[in-house]
C-alpha cells in the first residue's frame, strides 16, 4: 500500500508508469489465479445466513474460491456458454454469488440482475442481454426470487437452463428439517432444463477445461438502476474490473483485512469496489445474510457481528449508517480503521453523528455503473473535506465541462464553476458503454470523456463536489434549484433519518420544491414543524418546499438511494387528482407509468363520461402528460 492524502500522492502513483505498462493481469481468470497464488491459504470470503453474532458460517480461501470459480466457469461453458454469450444470476449474497460473478465472466459475459425487480423488467433483461444460462435461488421461505424467475423465464426463451442455488445447505439442526416442510412451491411453466447448481459444480474438474480469453475483453453486463422501465445495460471490460480493484489494493486493503460488505452482489459497489479489491489484496469479505443490511436482525446485530469478525472495514450507504445510528454501539468495535460510504450523497449530520457515536471516520466516495464504477475518493491517509467526494483515482481524468446535446464541448469550467461531470479513465469503454448503440449517442464529451449527468465543481485543492444530478433539478419558472440544499436542511434536524425532495407540478411554475421525510425511529416532529425548519436553514427563498410529507419508510434503491421516480410519481398523483377534483370531475389518477419517450405519465380512470376536452382544462397547464387508463 501507499500513502493516499494529498493530491500530490495520487500525482506519484500515477506518474510511476503509464497505466498500460503495469504488470497486471489480463484477463479475469490470470487475476484469480495470482490471488490463488499469492495468497491460497488466507480467507477469501465467508457468509452466514442468519444475523445472529453465533450464527453458522461458511468460509472459503482464496484456494478453495479460485477451484470452485474454475468449476463454475467449466460447468457454463460445457452448458454451451462462449466468450461472447450471458451467464445471467439472480441471487442473493452467498458464496454462490461470488462463485457465479467470477466463473461466468471467464465462461463468458456474467450478468447480474437485481432481484428485486418485476417479472417483465428480469425478463426485458433477459432478452436485451441475450442470457443462454441462468442461476438463481431455489424456493425458500421468506423470497420470491424463484417464483420472479421462474415467471420471467416463460417470456424469455431464449435461456436453455436454469441453475438453482438451495439456501438449505447453510442451515443446521431444526431449521433444516422445518424448511423442507414450508418450502413454497414454484410451479415451472417455462422451457428451460432445471439443474441443482452445486451437484452439477461438483462434477467439474477444477483446472480450467478450455483455453483461457487471449486478452481483454467485454466480461459483464450490468444494468444501470431504476425500478421502472427498462434499465440500460453497461458493458464492462476486464481491464476496467481489474482497474478497480488495483485501485483497492494499492492505497487500502491488505492480505488478512476483514471487510463487512453487506451490499447487494448485483452492484458494481459490492462486486467491483470491494470483492474485485479482495481479489487484488488477498483481503476477506464478510457477507451477513442473503439479504445484507436488509436482512432480518443485521442492523440489531451489526456492532456484535463486527466485534465476532474483527472487522477492519465497514463498506455502507446513507441509509444504513442512518439506520446503524438508531442502535447502540453494544460491541468492541476497536478493530475497526475506516467506514466507506456511497452511491448517494452522506448529510453532514450524519457524518457528525456516526464519528461521534463510533470514533471512527467515514470516507465517502464517488462512481458510477457507466464508468465500471470508481472515480474518486476521499483520502484515507490525510485530511478529508466532509462533503466532497475527494480526489480523483490514479489514471482518472475528471473535467468539468458545458457540453451541448451531441457531447460538443463548449467550454470547460474553472475552479469551483459547476457544470457536468465528465470522466476518462481505465473503467470507462468510449463509445460502447452501453449495450443498445443508439444510447451512448451523445454520451462522450470528445468522444473521451464519458458524461455523467452529474452536476459538480472542483475546488483549488482538486477536489470534487457534487452539487447535484442534471435530471434532479427543480425547475421552477426558470430558475434552477437544486435538492441537494433542500435535503441537506432537512438531514440537519434531529428527528429526520433522512430527506428527498424533488419538483412537483405546478400550472404557473412549471415545478415548486416538494419534499419527503423519513423519521429517525422513535423520533416525533410535525410537517409544519419541519417546513418551518426548512424555512428557517434553506437560504434560499425559492427552494422553500412548497409541501412536505412524513411517510413511514422512504422509497429507496436495493443500495440505499433515495429513489425520486417513487416520489415524482406520488406528487404528480397527489397534485393532478386536487386539480382534477377541484375541477369538479370524478376521474382520479389510477397510476402514474415511466413511458420511454415522454416519461412519466398519469394514466387516468374511470373514463365513464369525461371529455378529453374538459380533462385538458383542468391539467392542461401541467407539463407531465396524461392518458387514460
Amino acid at each position: 500500500m501507499v500513502q493516499w492524502a494529498t493530491r500530490a500522492d495520487r500525482d506519484a502513483i500515477q506518474n510511476e508508469m503509464p497505466w498500460e505498462e503495469r504488470d497486471l493481469p489480463r484477463t479475469m481468470y490470470q487475476f484469480l489465479t495470482r490471488a490463488r497464488d499469492s495468497y491460497g491459504t488466507s480467507k477469501a470470503l465467508s457468509f452466514q445466513l442468519l444475523s445472529g453474532p453465533g450464527a453458522p458460517a461458511q468460509t472459503l480461501t482464496w484456494r478453495q474460491f479460485h477451484e470452485k470459480a474454475t468449476q463454475a466457469a467449466n460447468l457454463f461453458r460445457a452448458l454451451g456458454v462462449g466468450e461472447n454469450d450471458t451467464v445471467a444470476y439472480l441471487l442473493p449474497n452467498c458464496n454462490e454469488t461470488a462463485i457465479t460473478l467470477i466463473g461466468g465472466m471467464v465462461a463468458g459475459i456474467v450478468n447480474p440482475v437485481n432481484p428485486l425487480l418485476d417479472a417483465e423488467q428480469i425478463a426485458a433483461l433477459l432478452r436485451e442481454t441475450g442470457a443462454r444460462v441462468v442461476v438463481t435461488l431455489r424456493a425458500f421461505p421468506k423470497t420470491d426470487i424463484a417464483q420472479k424467475v421462474a415467471e420471467a423465464l416463460t417470456m424469455a426463451p431464449g435461456v436453455e437452463t436454469v441453475l438453482e442455488v438451495d439456501l438449505l445447505r447453510y442451515l443446521s439442526g431444526p431449521k433444516s428439517w422445518i424448511v423442507p416442510l414450508v418450502r413454497p412451491k414454484n410451479p415451472v411453466s417455462h422451457k428451460a432444463r432445471v439443474l441443482d447448481f452445486n451437484r452439477e459444480l461438483a462434477r467439474q474438474d477444477t483446472t480450467l477445461a478450455f483455453a483461457d480469453s487471449e486478452g481483454d475483453r467485454v466480461g459483464a453486463y450490468f444494468h444501470t438502476g431504476g425500478t421502472t422501465g427498462m434499465p440500460k445495460v453497461a458493458q464492462h471490460l476486464y481491464s476496467g474490473m481489474i482497474y478497480n480493484g488495483w485501485l483497492g489494493a494499492t492505497i487500502l486493503y491488505r492480505e488478512g483485512d476483514n471487510v463487512m460488505c453487506p451490499l447487494p452482489l448485483f452492484h458494481v459497489f459490492a462486486t467491483h469496489v470491494i470483492f474485485m479489491a479482495m481479489i487484488a489484496s488477498g483481503a476477506h469479505m464478510v457477507m451477513p445474510t442473503p439479504a445484507g443490511y436488509r436482512g432480518e436482525g443485521v442492523f440489531d446485530n451489526f456492532w456484535k457481528l463486527i466485534e465476532r469478525w474483527k472487522i477492519d472495514f465497514i463498506i455502507a450507504v446513507p441509509t444504513a449508517i442512518s439506520a446503524l445510528m438508531q442502535r447502540p454501539v453494544d460491541a468492541d468495535i476497536s478493530s475497526v480503521k475506516t467506514a466507506f460510504s456511497g452511491s448517494a450523497p452522506l448529510p453532514l449530520e450524519l457524518f457528525r453523528r456516526f464519528e461521534k457515536a463510533c470514533g471512527v471516520k467515514i470516507i465517502e466516495g464517488y462512481g458510477l455503473t457507466e464508468a465500471t464504477c470508481l472515480v474518486a475518493c476521499n483520502p484515507v491517509d490525510g485530511e478529508q473535506k466532509v462533503g466532497s467526494v475527494g480526489i480523483p483515482f490514479p489514471y482518472t481524468d475528471v473535467r468539468i465541462l458545458e457540453c451541448d446535446a451531441d457531447g460538443n464541448v463548449r467550454r470547460e469550467m474553472g475552479t469551483d464553476e459547476v457544470g457536468e461531470i465528465c470522466v476518462s479513465n481505465p473503467g470507462v469503454y468510449p463509445g460502447h458503454t452501453y449495450t443498445e448503440e443508439a444510447k451512448n449517442r451523445g454520451l462522450f464529451a470528445d468522444g473521451r470523456y464519458l458524461r455523467t449527468g452529474d452536476l459538480g465543481r472542483i475546488d483549488a485543492d482538486g477536489f470534487l463536489w457534487i452539487t447535484g444530478r442534471a435530471k434532479d433539478l427543480i425547475i421552477r419558472g426558470g430558475h434552477n434549484i437544486d435538492p441537494a440544499e433542500i435535503e441537506e436542511a432537512l438531514a440537519r434536524h434531529p428527528a429526520v433519518a433522512f430527506a428527498g425532495a424533488i419538483g412537483q407540478p405546478d400550472a404557473h411554475a412549471g415545478e415548486l420544491p416538494c419534499a419527503y421525510v423519513e423519521l429517525v425511529e422513535g423520533a416525533h416532529a410535525s410537517e409544519d414543524e419541519l417546513l418551518a425548519f426548512a424555512r428557517e436553514n434553506i437560504h434560499e427563498r425559492a427552494a422553500h418546499p412548497k409541501y412536505l410529507e412524513i411517510l413511514p419508510e422512504l422509497p429507496k434503491t436495493a443500495v440505499g438511494k433515495v429513489f425520486k421516480p417513487a416520489l415524482r410519481k406520488m406528487a404528480i398523483t397527489r397534485v393532478y387528482d386536487a386539480a382534477l377534483g377541484a375541477a369538479g370531475l370524478e376521474v382520479h389518477v389510477a397510476e402514474v407509468t415511466d413511458d420511454r419517450k415522454r416519461g412519466l405519465v398519469a394514466r387516468l380512470a374511470p373514463r365513464g363520461g369525461a371529455e378529453d376536452a374538459v380533462v385538458n382544462a383542468a391539467l392542461g397547464a401541467f407539463t407531465r402528460p396524461w392518458e387514460w387508463a
